[in-house]
């Protein structure tokens, strides 16, 4: 359960994605243009995420959505898990445990970094979203969730020359989650295979609402 809360943290974001070229506009008007050009990403992430006993895990692996709900978020190190929305189940696989956890899709995303980056384009619907000022040549947003029992209390997202560079997400107890975002390229062509997942022979298979 410990890496499946760890993928569920990487899942925020999984993950934002960009534009081409460079734009010194606000971060949500990045944001906003982002969500309305781009169907189809994949990239590159490092996470920074709150470990045991007041420790940090430092993670990286490679991540690739379709718009709406289908997402490939793949940690490769320091160990192998495998997150995937096929746009109806989330199935969580972690290699290490022979354990797949399945639940609804449409319960695990709505109020999350997820639902900006890999569901419909009605983002504000579900968030309270401003501007937050440049800094290090990063143009920042801050993402407040509507409802009060989100997994998170506040997630900002930066942009940098138009890509989504960066993102903070902050849980009730004040723990922070850092993601960098990388090698991002928009609008790929995706093979419908790499959004469905078989549990391999032998693997316990959980399954939640």
């Amino acid at each position: 359960m410990r890496r499946l809360g760890k993928g569920m943290l990487a899942l925020g974001l999984g993950v934002a994605l960009g534009l081409p070229g460079a734009s010194r506009a606000a971060g949500t008007e990045q944001l906003r243009d982002f969500l309305a050009t781009t169907s189809a990403a994949r990239g590159a992430f490092e996470q920074i995420a709150p470990g045991p006993r007041k420790t940090t895990v430092h993670s990286s692996g490679h991540f690739e959505f379709q718009r709406p709900g289908r997402f490939r978020w793949s940690t490769e190190s320091p160990y192998e898990q495998l997150i995937v929305g096929d746009g109806e189940w989330l199935i969580v696989w972690d290699p290490d445990l022979r354990q797949v956890t399945r639940r609804r899709l449409a319960g695990a995303l709505p109020a999350s970094p997820a639902s900006i980056l890999f569901g419909s384009n009605q983002f504000e619907k579900d968030f309270q979203v401003s501007d937050e000022g440049r800094a290090e040549g990063i143009d920042w947003i801050l993402a407040v969730p509507r409802a009060r029992d989100a997994p998170f209390d506040r997630i900002r997202i930066g942009f940098r020359d138009a890509l989504p560079a960066a993102m903070e997400l902050r849980d009730g107890f004040g723990q922070m989650t850092q993601l960098t975002f990388s090698a991002i390229e928009r609008n790929p062509a995706l093979p419908a295979a790499r959004f469905r997942f078989t549990a391999p022979a032998g693997a316990d298979v959980l399954e939640s609402q």
